[in-house]
Protein backbone atom coordinates (compact mmCIF):
# COMPACT_ATOMS: atom_id res chain seq x y z
CA UNK A 1 0.00 0.00 0.00
CA UNK A 2 1.62 3.23 -1.14
CA UNK A 3 1.68 5.93 1.52
CA UNK A 4 -0.09 5.94 4.82
CA UNK A 5 -2.66 8.57 3.88
CA UNK A 6 -4.13 10.14 0.79
CA UNK A 7 -3.49 13.83 1.64
CA UNK A 8 -5.71 16.56 0.25
CA UNK A 9 -5.93 20.34 0.36
CA UNK A 10 -8.75 20.79 2.86
CA UNK A 11 -9.57 24.40 2.01
CA UNK A 12 -9.63 23.78 -1.73
CA UNK A 13 -11.64 20.56 -1.51
CA UNK A 14 -14.15 22.05 0.91
CA UNK A 15 -14.64 25.14 -1.26
CA UNK A 16 -15.05 23.28 -4.55
CA UNK A 17 -16.83 20.12 -3.41
CA UNK A 18 -20.03 18.90 -5.04
CA UNK A 19 -21.77 15.55 -5.03
CA UNK A 20 -23.71 14.58 -8.13
CA UNK A 21 -26.34 11.93 -7.44
CA UNK A 22 -28.01 10.22 -10.42
CA UNK A 23 -31.79 10.52 -10.25
CA UNK A 24 -32.19 6.74 -10.22
CA UNK A 25 -29.21 5.90 -7.99
CA UNK A 26 -29.58 2.52 -6.31
CA UNK A 27 -26.62 1.34 -4.21
CA UNK A 28 -27.27 -2.37 -4.68
CA UNK A 29 -27.33 -2.10 -8.46
CA UNK A 30 -24.99 0.82 -9.14
CA UNK A 31 -22.24 -0.14 -6.70
CA UNK A 32 -22.45 -3.81 -5.67
CA UNK A 33 -23.69 -5.32 -8.94
CA UNK A 34 -21.50 -3.03 -11.05
CA UNK A 35 -18.31 -3.97 -9.22
CA UNK A 36 -19.28 -7.63 -9.29
CA UNK A 37 -19.51 -7.43 -13.09
CA UNK A 38 -16.57 -5.19 -13.86
CA UNK A 39 -13.94 -5.49 -11.12
CA UNK A 40 -14.87 -8.28 -8.76
CA UNK A 41 -12.92 -8.86 -5.55
CA UNK A 42 -13.47 -9.73 -1.90
CA UNK A 43 -16.24 -7.62 -0.39
CA UNK A 44 -16.69 -9.36 2.93
CA UNK A 45 -14.57 -11.48 5.26
CA UNK A 46 -17.09 -13.17 7.55
CA UNK A 47 -15.62 -14.73 10.69
CA UNK A 48 -17.74 -17.03 12.82
CA UNK A 49 -18.20 -16.75 16.57
CA UNK A 50 -15.29 -19.08 17.32
CA UNK A 51 -12.92 -16.79 15.46
CA UNK A 52 -11.49 -19.82 13.68
CA UNK A 53 -13.37 -19.81 10.38
CA UNK A 54 -13.22 -16.96 7.87
CA UNK A 55 -15.26 -17.07 4.66
CA UNK A 56 -14.59 -14.62 1.84
CA UNK A 57 -17.58 -13.30 -0.11
CA UNK A 58 -17.00 -11.35 -3.32
CA UNK A 59 -19.00 -8.42 -4.65
CA UNK A 60 -20.51 -10.80 -7.21
CA UNK A 61 -21.48 -13.15 -4.37
CA UNK A 62 -23.32 -10.35 -2.56
CA UNK A 63 -25.02 -9.39 -5.81
CA UNK A 64 -26.25 -12.93 -6.46
CA UNK A 65 -27.42 -13.46 -2.89
CA UNK A 66 -29.31 -10.18 -2.87
CA UNK A 67 -30.82 -11.00 -6.27
CA UNK A 68 -32.19 -14.21 -4.78
CA UNK A 69 -33.70 -12.37 -1.84
CA UNK A 70 -35.17 -9.70 -4.13
CA UNK A 71 -36.85 -12.43 -6.16
CA UNK A 72 -38.03 -14.13 -2.95
CA UNK A 73 -39.62 -10.87 -1.78
CA UNK A 74 -41.45 -10.50 -5.08
CA UNK A 75 -42.66 -14.11 -4.92
CA UNK A 76 -43.91 -13.46 -1.40
CA UNK A 77 -45.95 -10.50 -2.60
CA UNK A 78 -43.86 -7.77 -1.02
CA UNK A 79 -44.04 -4.44 -2.83
CA UNK A 80 -42.01 -1.28 -3.19
CA UNK A 81 -42.67 0.93 -0.18
CA UNK A 82 -43.39 -1.94 2.20
CA UNK A 83 -41.55 -1.81 5.53
CA UNK A 84 -39.50 -4.74 6.80
CA UNK A 85 -38.25 -5.03 10.38
CA UNK A 86 -34.78 -6.62 10.26
CA UNK A 87 -32.93 -8.10 13.25
CA UNK A 88 -29.84 -9.94 12.04
CA UNK A 89 -26.40 -10.13 13.73
CA UNK A 90 -23.05 -9.75 11.98
CA UNK A 91 -23.50 -12.47 9.35
CA UNK A 92 -23.60 -12.35 5.55
CA UNK A 93 -27.41 -12.59 5.53
CA UNK A 94 -27.57 -9.01 6.86
CA UNK A 95 -26.11 -7.84 3.55
CA UNK A 96 -28.27 -10.22 1.55
CA UNK A 97 -31.44 -8.87 3.14
CA UNK A 98 -30.59 -5.15 3.10
CA UNK A 99 -29.31 -5.22 -0.48
CA UNK A 100 -32.26 -7.33 -1.65
CA UNK A 101 -34.65 -4.85 -0.07
CA UNK A 102 -32.79 -1.98 -1.75
CA UNK A 103 -33.23 -3.59 -5.17
CA UNK A 104 -36.98 -4.03 -4.75
CA UNK A 105 -37.73 -0.76 -2.97
CA UNK A 106 -38.77 -2.53 0.22
CA UNK A 107 -37.67 -0.31 3.12
CA UNK A 108 -35.49 -2.18 5.62
CA UNK A 109 -35.59 -1.17 9.31
CA UNK A 110 -32.51 -2.69 11.01
CA UNK A 111 -32.80 -3.18 14.77
CA UNK A 112 -30.07 -3.85 17.30
CA UNK A 113 -29.86 -7.43 18.53
CA UNK A 114 -30.49 -6.22 22.08
CA UNK A 115 -34.14 -5.32 21.37
CA UNK A 116 -36.85 -6.87 23.54
CA UNK A 117 -40.18 -8.17 22.30
CA UNK A 118 -41.81 -4.89 23.36
CA UNK A 119 -39.16 -2.91 21.44
CA UNK A 120 -39.91 -4.95 18.32
CA UNK A 121 -43.65 -4.44 18.70
CA UNK A 122 -43.17 -0.68 18.96
CA UNK A 123 -41.06 -0.51 15.80
CA UNK A 124 -43.33 -2.71 13.70
CA UNK A 125 -46.44 -0.79 14.71
CA UNK A 126 -44.79 2.60 14.38
CA UNK A 127 -44.00 1.86 10.73
CA UNK A 128 -46.94 -0.45 9.91
CA UNK A 129 -44.35 -3.00 8.80
CA UNK A 130 -45.56 -5.93 6.71
CA UNK A 131 -42.45 -8.09 7.16
CA UNK A 132 -40.22 -9.25 10.01
CA UNK A 133 -36.88 -10.85 9.11
CA UNK A 134 -34.89 -12.26 12.03
CA UNK A 135 -32.54 -15.03 13.07
CA UNK A 136 -33.64 -17.95 15.24
CA UNK A 137 -32.42 -16.22 18.41
CA UNK A 138 -35.16 -13.62 18.03
CA UNK A 139 -38.09 -15.63 16.66
CA UNK A 140 -39.64 -16.14 20.11
CA UNK A 141 -39.76 -12.36 20.61
CA UNK A 142 -41.67 -11.86 17.36
CA UNK A 143 -44.05 -14.72 18.12
CA UNK A 144 -44.84 -13.10 21.48
CA UNK A 145 -46.01 -9.85 19.91
CA UNK A 146 -47.23 -10.68 16.40
CA UNK A 147 -50.87 -10.76 17.53
CA UNK A 148 -50.44 -7.13 18.61
CA UNK A 149 -49.13 -6.06 15.19
CA UNK A 150 -52.03 -5.90 12.72
CA UNK A 151 -49.87 -4.83 9.77
CA UNK A 152 -47.48 -7.78 10.09
CA UNK A 153 -48.11 -10.37 7.35
CA UNK A 154 -44.86 -12.14 6.58
CA UNK A 155 -42.39 -13.74 8.99
CA UNK A 156 -39.00 -14.74 7.56
CA UNK A 157 -36.54 -16.79 9.60
CA UNK A 158 -32.81 -17.25 9.04
CA UNK A 159 -31.01 -20.43 10.06
CA UNK A 160 -33.77 -22.91 10.87
CA UNK A 161 -37.40 -23.85 10.22
CA UNK A 162 -40.33 -22.93 12.45
CA UNK A 163 -44.09 -23.23 12.22
CA UNK A 164 -45.71 -20.13 10.84
CA UNK A 165 -42.48 -18.79 9.36
CA UNK A 166 -40.94 -18.79 5.89
CA UNK A 167 -37.28 -19.79 5.81
CA UNK A 168 -34.85 -17.46 4.05
CA UNK A 169 -32.74 -20.31 2.72
CA UNK A 170 -35.74 -22.16 1.22
CA UNK A 171 -37.22 -18.97 -0.21
CA UNK A 172 -33.98 -18.07 -1.97
CA UNK A 173 -33.33 -21.61 -3.21
CA UNK A 174 -36.69 -21.58 -5.00
CA UNK A 175 -35.95 -18.51 -7.16
CA UNK A 176 -33.22 -17.41 -9.61
CA UNK A 177 -30.14 -15.51 -8.46
CA UNK A 178 -30.39 -13.05 -11.35
CA UNK A 179 -32.74 -10.10 -11.75
CA UNK A 180 -33.62 -7.72 -14.55
CA UNK A 181 -33.42 -4.26 -13.03
CA UNK A 182 -35.78 -2.92 -15.69
CA UNK A 183 -38.45 -5.44 -14.62
CA UNK A 184 -38.42 -4.23 -11.01
CA UNK A 185 -40.20 -1.11 -9.76
CA UNK A 186 -37.94 1.86 -10.42
CA UNK A 187 -36.40 3.53 -7.37
CA UNK A 188 -35.47 7.20 -7.26
CA UNK A 189 -32.56 8.70 -5.36
CA UNK A 190 -34.97 10.76 -3.26
CA UNK A 191 -37.20 7.82 -2.28
CA UNK A 192 -37.00 6.07 1.07
CA UNK A 193 -34.45 3.24 1.25
CA UNK A 194 -33.76 2.60 4.92
CA UNK A 195 -35.08 3.47 8.37
CA UNK A 196 -33.07 3.51 11.57
CA UNK A 197 -34.55 4.17 14.97
CA UNK A 198 -32.72 6.53 17.30
CA UNK A 199 -31.54 5.23 20.66
CA UNK A 200 -34.46 6.92 22.42
CA UNK A 201 -32.36 9.18 24.64
CA UNK A 202 -35.41 11.36 25.17
CA UNK A 203 -38.88 9.78 25.04
CA UNK A 204 -39.41 6.89 22.58
CA UNK A 205 -37.04 6.08 19.70
CA UNK A 206 -37.69 8.18 16.60
CA UNK A 207 -37.83 6.87 13.04
CA UNK A 208 -35.05 8.28 10.86
CA UNK A 209 -35.66 7.75 7.16
CA UNK A 210 -32.76 7.62 4.71
CA UNK A 211 -33.25 7.84 0.96
CA UNK A 212 -31.25 6.08 -1.75
CA UNK A 213 -29.00 9.12 -2.17
CA UNK A 214 -27.88 8.67 1.45
CA UNK A 215 -25.82 5.66 0.43
CA UNK A 216 -23.86 7.65 -2.16
CA UNK A 217 -23.47 10.60 0.23
CA UNK A 218 -21.43 8.27 2.44
CA UNK A 219 -18.65 8.60 -0.13
CA UNK A 220 -17.90 11.77 1.84
CA UNK A 221 -17.53 9.69 5.01
CA UNK A 222 -15.30 7.14 3.31
CA UNK A 223 -13.15 9.37 1.14
CA UNK A 224 -12.14 11.92 3.76
CA UNK A 225 -12.47 10.84 7.39
CA UNK A 226 -12.05 7.09 6.81
CA UNK A 227 -9.62 7.46 3.87
CA UNK A 228 -10.80 4.13 2.44
CA UNK A 229 -9.22 2.49 -0.59
CA UNK A 230 -9.90 -0.53 -2.75
CA UNK A 231 -7.08 -2.56 -1.19
CA UNK A 232 -8.12 -1.91 2.41
CA UNK A 233 -9.40 -4.50 4.86
CA UNK A 234 -11.72 -2.44 6.99
CA UNK A 235 -13.13 -3.31 10.42
CA UNK A 236 -15.73 -1.27 12.31
CA UNK A 237 -16.91 -2.57 15.69
CA UNK A 238 -20.68 -2.05 15.78
CA UNK A 239 -23.99 -3.84 16.11
CA UNK A 240 -25.87 -4.12 12.82
CA UNK A 241 -28.88 -2.35 14.32
CA UNK A 242 -27.19 1.02 14.77
CA UNK A 243 -26.65 3.63 12.08
CA UNK A 244 -22.91 3.14 12.69
CA UNK A 245 -23.31 -0.10 10.74
CA UNK A 246 -24.36 1.93 7.70
CA UNK A 247 -21.17 3.97 8.16
CA UNK A 248 -18.72 1.17 8.85
CA UNK A 249 -20.14 -2.10 7.51
CA UNK A 250 -22.01 -1.05 4.40
CA UNK A 251 -21.81 2.16 2.40
CA UNK A 252 -18.36 3.84 2.77
CA UNK A 253 -16.21 0.69 2.56
CA UNK A 254 -18.21 -0.89 -0.27
CA UNK A 255 -18.33 2.37 -2.20
CA UNK A 256 -14.52 2.36 -1.99
CA UNK A 257 -14.30 -1.26 -3.13
CA UNK A 258 -12.67 -2.31 0.15
CA UNK A 259 -13.11 -5.62 1.97
CA UNK A 260 -15.23 -5.41 5.12
CA UNK A 261 -14.37 -7.59 8.09
CA UNK A 262 -17.44 -8.98 9.87
CA UNK A 263 -16.95 -10.86 13.14
CA UNK A 264 -19.98 -12.58 14.64
CA UNK A 265 -18.68 -12.41 18.21
CA UNK A 266 -20.53 -11.57 21.39
CA UNK A 267 -19.25 -8.93 23.77
CA UNK A 268 -15.67 -7.73 23.50
CA UNK A 269 -12.84 -10.24 23.79
CA UNK A 270 -9.71 -8.09 23.54
CA UNK A 271 -7.35 -10.95 22.78
CA UNK A 272 -9.62 -12.28 20.02
CA UNK A 273 -9.90 -8.84 18.43
CA UNK A 274 -6.15 -8.31 18.52
CA UNK A 275 -5.63 -11.72 16.95
CA UNK A 276 -8.10 -10.97 14.15
CA UNK A 277 -6.40 -7.64 13.37
CA UNK A 278 -3.11 -9.50 12.91
CA UNK A 279 -4.41 -12.58 11.08
CA UNK A 280 -6.68 -10.73 8.66
CA UNK A 281 -4.21 -7.90 8.06
CA UNK A 282 -6.71 -5.20 8.97
CA UNK A 283 -5.62 -1.83 7.54
CA UNK A 284 -8.34 0.58 8.71
CA UNK A 285 -9.98 0.22 12.10
CA UNK A 286 -12.86 2.00 13.82
CA UNK A 287 -13.91 1.39 17.40
CA UNK A 288 -15.93 3.23 20.04
CA UNK A 289 -13.86 5.20 22.57
CA UNK A 290 -14.91 2.65 25.21
CA UNK A 291 -13.00 -0.06 23.33
CA UNK A 292 -9.90 2.07 22.88
CA UNK A 293 -9.96 2.76 26.62
CA UNK A 294 -10.16 -0.97 27.38
CA UNK A 295 -7.26 -1.70 25.05
CA UNK A 296 -5.24 1.13 26.62
CA UNK A 297 -5.29 -0.85 29.89
CA UNK A 298 -3.73 -3.93 28.26
CA UNK A 299 -0.12 -4.78 27.59
CA UNK A 300 -0.07 -4.42 23.79
CA UNK A 301 3.66 -4.97 23.37
CA UNK A 302 3.19 -8.44 21.89
CA UNK A 303 0.37 -7.54 19.49
CA UNK A 304 0.96 -7.35 15.74
CA UNK A 305 -0.34 -4.04 14.41
CA UNK A 306 1.94 -3.93 11.37
CA UNK A 307 -0.97 -3.91 8.90
CA UNK A 308 -2.77 -0.91 10.43
CA UNK A 309 -2.44 2.42 8.64
CA UNK A 310 -5.45 4.46 9.84
CA UNK A 311 -7.60 4.32 12.99
CA UNK A 312 -10.61 6.37 13.97
CA UNK A 313 -13.40 6.52 16.54
CA UNK A 314 -16.77 8.14 17.09
CA UNK A 315 -19.55 8.34 19.60
CA UNK A 316 -18.01 10.29 22.46
CA UNK A 317 -14.81 12.21 23.21
CA UNK A 318 -11.70 10.10 23.62
CA UNK A 319 -9.36 10.89 26.50
CA UNK A 320 -5.75 11.85 25.62
CA UNK A 321 -4.27 9.01 27.68
CA UNK A 322 -6.02 6.35 25.57
CA UNK A 323 -4.95 8.13 22.38
CA UNK A 324 -1.31 8.21 23.51
CA UNK A 325 -1.39 4.55 24.52
CA UNK A 326 -2.81 3.50 21.15
CA UNK A 327 -0.30 5.63 19.25
CA UNK A 328 2.57 4.12 21.23
CA UNK A 329 1.40 0.57 20.50
CA UNK A 330 0.36 0.92 16.87
CA UNK A 331 2.00 4.03 15.47
CA UNK A 332 -1.48 5.25 14.52
CA UNK A 333 -3.30 8.29 15.81
CA UNK A 334 -7.05 7.98 16.48
CA UNK A 335 -9.00 10.37 14.28
CA UNK A 336 -12.27 11.42 15.89
CA UNK A 337 -15.42 11.95 13.84
CA UNK A 338 -18.95 13.14 14.52
CA UNK A 339 -22.32 12.48 12.97
CA UNK A 340 -25.80 11.40 13.96
CA UNK A 341 -28.33 8.75 13.01
CA UNK A 342 -29.81 11.41 10.75
CA UNK A 343 -26.55 12.22 8.94
CA UNK A 344 -23.39 11.03 7.30
CA UNK A 345 -20.09 12.05 8.90
CA UNK A 346 -20.28 15.83 9.29
CA UNK A 347 -17.22 16.81 11.38
CA UNK A 348 -13.92 14.95 11.57
CA UNK A 349 -10.19 14.97 12.08
CA UNK A 350 -8.84 14.06 8.67
CA UNK A 351 -5.74 11.98 7.83
CA UNK A 352 -2.65 14.12 8.04
CA UNK A 353 -4.40 16.84 10.06
CA UNK A 354 -2.96 17.88 13.40
CA UNK A 355 -5.10 16.30 16.11
CA UNK A 356 -5.98 18.46 19.08
CA UNK A 357 -7.13 16.48 22.11
CA UNK A 358 -10.82 17.03 22.70
CA UNK A 359 -11.48 18.47 19.23
CA UNK A 360 -13.59 16.54 16.75
CA UNK A 361 -12.03 18.41 13.83
CA UNK A 362 -13.46 20.35 10.91
CA UNK A 363 -16.61 20.07 8.78
CA UNK A 364 -16.35 17.48 6.03
CA UNK A 365 -16.36 18.66 2.40
CA UNK A 366 -19.92 19.27 1.27
CA UNK A 367 -21.16 20.20 4.76
CA UNK A 368 -21.38 23.67 6.32
CA UNK A 369 -21.26 23.65 10.12
CA UNK A 370 -21.75 26.77 12.22
CA UNK A 371 -22.27 27.57 15.90
CA UNK A 372 -25.58 29.39 16.36
CA UNK A 373 -26.45 31.64 19.31
CA UNK A 374 -29.81 31.95 21.08
CA UNK A 375 -30.99 34.47 18.49
CA UNK A 376 -30.20 32.19 15.56
CA UNK A 377 -27.16 34.17 14.46
CA UNK A 378 -23.86 32.59 13.43
CA UNK A 379 -21.24 33.07 16.15
CA UNK A 380 -17.91 34.58 15.14
CA UNK A 381 -14.85 32.31 15.05
CA UNK A 382 -13.17 34.02 18.01
CA UNK A 383 -16.26 34.11 20.27
CA UNK A 384 -16.08 32.45 23.68
CA UNK A 385 -19.16 30.59 24.79
CA UNK A 386 -20.73 30.63 28.24
CA UNK A 387 -23.10 28.17 29.84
Amino acid sequence: MSGKFAPFDYAAVHADFRLDVPDDFNFAFDVIAKRGRENDKTALIAIDRSGENAVHHSYADLDRRSNSFANALIALGAEKGDFAFVMIPRIVEWYQVLLGCTKTGVVAMPGTNLLTAKDIEYRINRADARLAIVTADHADKVDQIKANCPSLEHLILIGETRDGWSTLEDMCAAVPDTVDRAALPATSADELMLIYFTSGTTSMPKMVGRDHAYALAHSITGDYWMDLREDDVHWTLTDTGWAKAAWGLMYPPLLAGAAVLLYDGEGFDADMHLRIIAEQRVTTFCAPPTIYRVLAQKDLSGADFSSLRHCFGAGEPLNPEAMRSWKAATGCDIYDGYGQTETINIVANFPGMEIRAGSMGKPVPGITVDVIDDDGSIVADDAVGHI
